[in-house]
């Protein structure tokens, strides 16, 4: 019996000045483990005096991971962050009842041009959190512990596996892993997690005689299923945790577990935007004056 649930082929997005391949939520496999979102940016070339530009918009009863490859991005919020993300660094923000962030490219690597790669990642909080105070923790690169496997270099950005802990903190297990090869390579997949799938970042992958190229996630059966073929000069993120027992929704750049609650913060980011800060849980980040609107709005 095979150990393979799914095989995903991501939708690319075009978001005008670069692009991105959204794997999860598909309409076979909404979450793997609390991932409900996976994008993978670029990698995308920007010329000088050109950089991404995502206006403020808001999120609600999820946390959303940033981890770069190549480039950079500037990360202001509605805590009054003002913080930018390198490649092998993390940063969580946590929306909880509600935030409001921008994305942009730093002034220095818009003035000099740049690429820029990475992946961003929802998480589904659990019931509990749902409604919890929003939070912003950033952690440097030299934080996220990193380890051998063989010939594989593998950085566990959340969760345990390989000897390893992320020093990452979210309240529902989680398994994010990175790993690079320089040269072809077996790499056991961790089997502690119920839900797993490894997305290909660049490269190939084998597994049970099927090969995978780049853009390309595997959803695992739970279980201890062995290890999986990494080809030479491959990058891999192998993502996961315990399935939710509740359902989720997801509509725009809100999660809930209830309709009603994404009906609600719809209706938060239209008085935010109409100037209604104080009576909604959203606000505006530092120097910033231009919002998103919903797209039924536009």
């Amino acid at each position: 019996m095979s150990s393979i649930k799914l095989v995903l082929s991501p939708k690319e997005h075009d978001l005008g000045a670069f692009s991105v391949r959204r794997a999860i939520p598909s309409a076979k496999q909404k979450l793997v483990g609390p991932f409900i979102f996976f994008d993978h940016i670029g990698p995308a070339e920007f010329a000088s005096g050109k950089g991404i530009d995502v206006r403020p918009h808001p999120h609600t009863c999820l946390s959303t991971v940033t981890y770069l490859f190549e480039g950079g991005m500037l990360h202001r919020d509605t805590l009054d962050t003002e913080i930018e993300v390198h490649p092998g660094a993390v940063n969580l923000m946590t929306a909880g009842k509600g935030i409001a962030h921008s994305e942009r490219t730093p002034v220095e690597l818009e003035k000099n041009g740049h690429r820029l790669h990475g992946i961003q990642t929802w998480l589904a909080l659990p019931k509990s959190h749902e409604e919890c105070d929003p939070a912003f923790d950033h952690y440097p690169a030299a934080d996220i512990p990193e380890a051998m496997v063989g010939p594989a270099k593998v950085r566990v950005v959340m969760g345990q596996a390989y000897e390893l802990t992320s020093p990452v903190r979210f309240p529902h297990e989680t398994l994010y892993v990175v790993a690079e090869t320089e040269t072809a390579c077996s790499l056991p997949l961790p089997a502690q997690t119920e839900e797993r799938a490894a997305y290909v970042v660049s490269g190939t992958m084998t597994f049970e005689g099927h090969t995978f190229s780049e853009g390309q996630m595997v959803v695992f059966e739970a279980g201890d299923i062995g290890s999986i073929e990494l080809a030479a000069n491959t990058r891999i993120a192998i993502i996961g945790g315990a399935p939710h027992t509740e359902r989720r929704y997801i509509e725009w750049n809100f999660v809930a577990s209830t309709k009603e609650r994404i009906d609600q913060a719809k209706e938060d980011w239209r008085a935010s935007i109409a100037g209604n800060w104080q009576n909604t849980p959203f606000g505006m980040p530092p120097n910033e004056d231009e919002f998103i609107p919903l797209p039924e709005d536009k």
